[in-house]
């Protein structure tokens, strides 16, 4: 990989120093959606019989509930600026005919944007990309990591839904073979028409099976030209211009890869498709209870476990034995939620959460690979284990955005070595013989 010119490299350190640091966001009004941008008549992905089933994969990790109410998906944005769109690459032995499909969430339907390849592997690839502006709108220079975790989180998302099966996911892919192999517009193509799609992740379904086939999943889609552009929408741009800009170019150019990955997906045992048609993520109010110690410790290994390249997990905990646990045993004594209440945001609520997992690292000084490997991953695992914990019986809300959260300093490390980058708050079911919690105040920051 080509290393970055040192004003780009300066670039992305002071943003990742800005995004970690105490300063409240510039926003704008509330952006609502806008329409879905591509235009060809949509096809139901239930069709013919295949190995690959788009209706239920989609249907389980993308698409709009049909009393969302709005909403898009319940996970990973609470806050419902569901940034994640889905591209299609369907070769042979899939419910829909090979070709490139945009998919939309709300139709529940994937529109056509080019003929597949001759040599198309069997299977489908499912490209993940973001679009910025309503989230910077709503977190401003907080917004890019946000876009990250969130990509993460829909990658595990489709990667339970697609299992049980062969299953790969890739966080690494280079974003323009991703560009190319979507057929997505050059980037002053997007500007003349609509808000840029940015690509970050991809998820191989494979519809064979034995082993993997050796090509290379993207390469025979990545020779053909873009056949369908985007409708133009004027006005895509009204969040902030200085800091749209800049997750946009700082998004671009975390994207940048070699060669890519693709790592085996599988979905923890409990995990049904009833639990990812019902997971959602609660209120603060339904969090305040503990939940039991091995359930925890089950949800705990899971996140540990989804990505091993990602960042490490502990949990927080109160009452009688308060602390920070991992795996492998206690990391710190005492109560550390209040602490993490004031890094997040100030969301008090966190302080009395049942339980607070945290996943950590990413140095100050990490170079592009790590910062966007360590907050996809981060998003993918806490994907993973909230739908584990929702097969367990226990409530689940993700926490995206941290300041100053310097978990290695305040556990007496050097300083800059250890951050928080994604949170997974956890809950029992309520005792009925206990009084309901009084709500806290404090702004509320999310995913």
């Amino acid at each position: 990989m080509t290393h970055a010119p040192p004003a780009v490299s300066g670039l992305l350190s002071r943003a990742l120093a800005d995004a970690r640091s105490p300063r409240v966001p510039l926003t704008v009004p509330y952006l609502p959606e806008r329409a879905f941008p591509w235009g060809e008549p949509g096809l139901h992905p239930a069709g013919a019989g295949g190995g690959v089933d788009l209706d239920r994969v989609l249907r389980l990790s993308l698409a709009a509930p049909r009393s969302a109410g709005g909403r898009l998906r319940p996970v990973a944005s609470a806050g419902a600026l569901h940034p994640v769109r889905a591209h299609l690459l369907v070769g042979p032995g899939c419910s829909l005919p090979p070709g490139r499909y945009a998919y939309d969430p709300r139709s529940h339907r994937a529109h056509p944007c080019g003929r597949a390849p001759a040599d198309a592997p069997p299977g489908a690839v499912v490209v993940l990309t973001v679009t910025a502006a309503r989230t910077v709108a709503h977190y401003g220079h907080r917004a890019w990591p946000l876009l990250l975790l969130d990509a993460g989180h829909a990658a595990a998302a489709v990667a339970l839904a697609a299992a049980p099966g062969d299953v790969r996911v890739s966080l690494d892919v280079d974003g323009e073979e991703l560009s190319a192999a979507a057929g997505l517009p050059r980037a002053a193509e997007w500007k003349r028409r609509t808000e840029p799609e940015l690509p970050l992740a991809a998820v191989w379904l494979p519809s064979v099976q034995g082993p993997i086939p050796s090509t290379a999943p993207l390469a025979a889609w990545t020779a053909l030209p873009c056949a369908v552009a985007p409708l133009p929408q004027p006005g895509a741009d009204n969040a902030p211009p200085r800091e749209l800009a800049a997750a946009r170019h700082l998004l671009t150019y975390l994207a940048a890869g070699t060669d890519p990955t693709w790592h085996p997906a599988a979905r923890p045992a409990p995990v049904t498709d009833e639990t990812l048609r019902t997971r959602r993520s609660a209120p603060p109010s339904d969090l305040a209870h503990p939940p039991a110690p091995d359930l925890l410790a089950r949800v705990l290994a899971i996140a540990e476990g989804a990505r091993p390249d990602g960042p490490a997990w502990a949990s927080a905990v109160g009452g009688d034995a308060p602390g920070l646990l991992t795996t492998a045993g206690l990391l710190a004594s005492g109560d550390a939620r209040p602490t993490l209440a004031q890094w997040a945001a100030g969301q008090r609520w966190i302080g009395t959460a049942g339980a607070v997992l945290v996943a950590h690292g990413c140095p100050a000084d990490s170079p592009p690979s790590l910062i966007r490997g360590s907050h996809l991953a981060a998003g993918y695992a806490a994907g993973v284990a909230q739908a584990h914990a929702t097969a367990l019986g226990l409530r689940s809300r993700p926490i995206g955005s941290w300041q100053q959260a310097d978990l290695g300093a305040a556990l007496g490390d050097a300083p800059g070595h250890d951050w928080i980058v994604h949170g997974l708050a956890l809950a029992g079911p309520a005792d009925p013989t206990l009084p309901a919690p009084p709500p806290l105040p404090g702004k509320e920051e999310r995913p």
